[in-house]
């Protein structure tokens, strides 16, 4: 895209689109896919210039900008006259890269350091270099100057940094190599020793690789990967040729597409011998190459004045020797040795928190054998404690509507209960004395002067 490249004066590793003619009605253009910058703050980088490029204003001044006022920050102050929704859009991406960020740092806190740390997210972002982070909500001229400024110091120490890693890479391999031999016995470590010695001669078994940016390897692109007639060799037309996206300029990715070619002699994916991890490094080593011997304003872009210049030169038309990685020392036995006690001090870092992590599980395992016995003694308790109350339940007298209780005699004893089952018997009346006339009983005591009622009674019974 356009705006990528003039934003970070091609620093942002980016590719660019057609400028389109408003005037004349064209087909939908389709903008080429922005590849990865590999900074850590790539996506928030590229969706901050996709929305600065949609503003006509900031886009016209981009294009007269100088490239070091870019590179400097300068056209940060362009931000004040954008319009009011590209701002809310600016501000919503920033105040996503800041929520992204302290995700992260508490992700590495919590790695180091365990949960449940305090954590101060404003001296930590502090550390951030690409916003500012006294200001997490809105987007200012201050964080597009900082973008600027970020990105151009970490790409242009990227190349550096891949370097390193790759070389870590290639003393990893050797290391494992060396590891793996201490293993076998001395029959079988020579024959792996032989093998081995083998394999990197066939890899060194290629075709004369010419010097990136030289009038010979231009002219086989030319040949062969544009099917023209190497005697009719123009600089300037190879040029528009392969600055593929009519920008005026060869970027990283159009310079790196021209060693294709050179690097098919040396690398093939099929055989066992070559490995594309080499094959990507001896890519950014050409690209490099041409760079330092082209690019003389150090933007990280060719420009067609600089590129027929270039053609100009002895080292176009006489180029020395290229080395390839494989007649290049990578790295030295010391720094081998360095490198393999680093990985011997993350191995016993790593196996004691392995060993950490077994006793924290050891740990909980046994905690969880705890709580499970506790709860089978608490549901066995629970149990009980239902059949008792149940039991309980079932010797309640039952009581009357009003919840009265009801009596219930006791049940009496079985010869009881069958005696009480015999039919009654008929007993013959017995008079008592009580009922016999003249019974003392029936005399009145003694000074009791009986009633003048009671005395006619008693003289009409005797008259009878």
């Amino acid at each position: 895209m356009e705006l990528c490249c003039c934003f970070l004066a091609g620093l942002l590793v980016s590719a660019m689109a057609v400028p389109i003619d408003r005037s004349k009605k064209t087909e939908k253009q389709i903008k080429p896919e922005t590849p990865d910058t590999g900074l850590y703050y790539d996506r928030y980088l590229r969706e901050v210039i996709d929305v600065l490029e949609t503003d006509t204003h900031f886009r016209e001044k981009l294009q007269t900008a100088d490239v070091e006022d870019i590179k400097s920050g300068k056209l940060s102050t362009e931000l004040d006259f954008v319009s009011h929704h590209i701002r809310t859009r600016l501000d919503e991406l920033k105040r996503q890269e800041v929520s992204r960020l302290r995700m992260l740092i508490k992700a590495k806190m919590d790695a180091e350091q365990g949960e449940n740390v305090q954590i101060d997210h404003l001296n930590l972002l502090k550390q951030i270099e690409h916003l500012d982070p006294k200001n997490s909500h809105t987007f200012e001229a201050r964080d597009l100057e900082l973008l600027i400024r970020a990105a151009t110091k970490d790409l242009e120490h990227y190349d550096e940094a891949h370097h390193e890693e790759f070389k870590r890479y290639e003393m990893l391999k050797e290391h494992e190599r060396r590891e793996y031999l201490k293993s076998l016995d001395e029959e079988k470590r020579q024959t792996e020793e032989a093998r081995f010695e083998e394999m990197k001669q066939k890899h060194k078994e290629h075709p004369k690789v010419n010097v990136p940016g030289s009038r010979d390897q231009l002219k086989e692109v030319w040949e062969e990967t544009d099917g023209l007639d190497p005697s009719e060799f123009n600089p300037k037309t190879f040029f528009k040729l392969h600055d593929t996206n009519n920008d005026g300029v060869l970027d990283e990715q159009e310079l790196e597409a021209l060693f294709t070619k050179e690097l098919e002699k040396v690398y093939d994916p099929k055989n066992e011998e070559d490995d594309m991890m080499e094959m990507e490094e001896e890519r950014l080593r050409m690209r490099e190459h041409v760079m330092n011997e082209v690019d003389t304003n150090k933007d990280r872009l060719v420009s067609l004045e600089e590129f027929l210049k270039s053609t100009e030169k002895k080292e176009f038309l006489e180029p020395e020797e290229w080395e390839t990685l494989d007649e290049t020392q990578i790295y030295t036995e010391d720094e081998l040795r360095q490198y393999e006690r680093e990985l011997t001090e993350q191995e016993a870092e790593i196996n004691q928190k392995v060993e950490q992590l077994r006793r924290e599980h050891e740990d909980l395992q046994r905690r969880q054998s705890e709580l499970d016995a506790q709860k089978k003694e608490y549901q066995q308790a629970l149990l009980h404690m239902e059949q008792k109350k149940s039991q309980q339940k079932g010797e309640i007298p039952p009581s009357g509507p009003g919840g009265e209780l009801k009596f219930q005699p006791p049940e009496a004893p079985a010869d009881v209960r069958a005696l009480a089952n015999e039919p009654a018997q008929v007993q013959p009346e017995v008079e008592t004395l009580d009922h016999v006339p003249g019974h003392p009983a029936d005399q009145p005591a003694p000074g009791h002067d009986p009633d003048p009622g009671e005395k006619r009674s008693e003289a009409a019974d005797l008259s009878q």
